[in-house]
């Protein structure tokens, strides 16, 4: 089962315009395409850039000065490129850490992806529910903020998954990624103790509903498994004030830090999210 939530990050006032607003999704790789489609689907009159650092991809492995000033570089270099009216920050790593620091750099809003505690708390029946994320978010005094402000009277198990992002990478790039894999990653999220178990897996990294039939089918049982995409596009929406009429197609972009890992099956799979134009923006780490 697949929920949508109400949208937390972005406070930014609604941005009202009579010209065509261009939305940058920003993730350090593929796991922001969950996001993208989402807002397209709510907004199909803007251009929309897809921004991946994938040059620095995984961030997990950066420390959190380095993070933060590596987002801040980046973000620099695409907002002067493609000058948007709104950013999305489709990276629960980077939004529990760096969305107070671009809001204080930019100014255009941001929309940030955070854990979906709150939902989670609120669509729990057994009062056990699991946070799936990477090390990073796990970590954050952001996410155990969200737990103690919305899940007091809950059991959380948070669960930093090392190597699911990086799987869900490989299966859209249309690499073999083994169900085991995915299994050994999933499995602390499943807790049963005093006739009780978990119901509830909110996905706070959105390479993980890459994979989501995967996890359903995986799962040693059936648990609600919640998608923040949904909610962040309606969020991007709102901030963005109604739909503007336009003749044309809207225009779309995937722009890489890196872009050399591509593969075929990665470009098609690009394509699928209506992103068939391909650019580099070369940054290394």
């Amino acid at each position: 089962m697949r929920v949508d939530l109400l949208a937390g990050a972005g406070y930014a006032a609604p941005v009202f315009s009579l010209r065509t607003p261009t939305i940058l999704v920003f993730d350090s790789g593929l796991g922001g395409l969950t996001v993208l489609r989402e807002v397209m689907r709510q907004r199909p009159d803007a251009d929309i850039v897809y921004a991946a650092d994938d040059a620095a991809f995984p961030y997990g492995r950066l420390d959190e000065p380095a993070l933060v000033d590596r987002v801040l570089a980046v973000m620099e270099r695409l907002t002067d490129r493609f000058h948007p009216d709104l950013a999305v920050i489709a990276c629960n790593t980077a939004s529990t850490l760096v969305l107070p620091a671009l809001r204080a750099r930019f100014a255009i809003p941001f929309v940030g992806t955070v854990p979906a505690v709150k939902p989670a708390a609120e669509h729990t029946h057994s009062g056990l529910i699991s946070v799936l994320a990477t090390p990073g978010t796990v970590a954050r005094d952001y996410t155990h903020g969200l737990i103690e402000r919305y899940a007091a009277g809950c059991e959380v198990t948070l669960v930093g998954a090392r190597n699911l992002a990086g799987l869900a990478e490989a299966a859209l790039k249309g690499e073999p990624v083994d169900d085991a894999a995915i299994a050994a990653e999933i499995a602390p999220c499943f807790v049963a103790h005093d006739g009780r178990r978990t119901d509830v897996v909110t996905l706070a990294c959105t390479h993980y509903p890459l994979l989501l039939a995967r996890l359903q089918r995986l799962a040693p049982w059936p648990v609600v498994w919640i998608d923040p995409a949904p909610a962040i596009a309606r969020r991007t929406a709102e901030l963005l004030g109604p739909p503007q009429p336009r003749l044309e197609h809207a225009s779309t972009v995937a722009v890489f830090t890196d872009g050399t890992s591509l593969s075929g099956p990665a470009h098609i799979a690009l394509a699928g999210f209506g992103l068939a134009r391909v650019e580099t923006e070369p940054l290394p780490i």
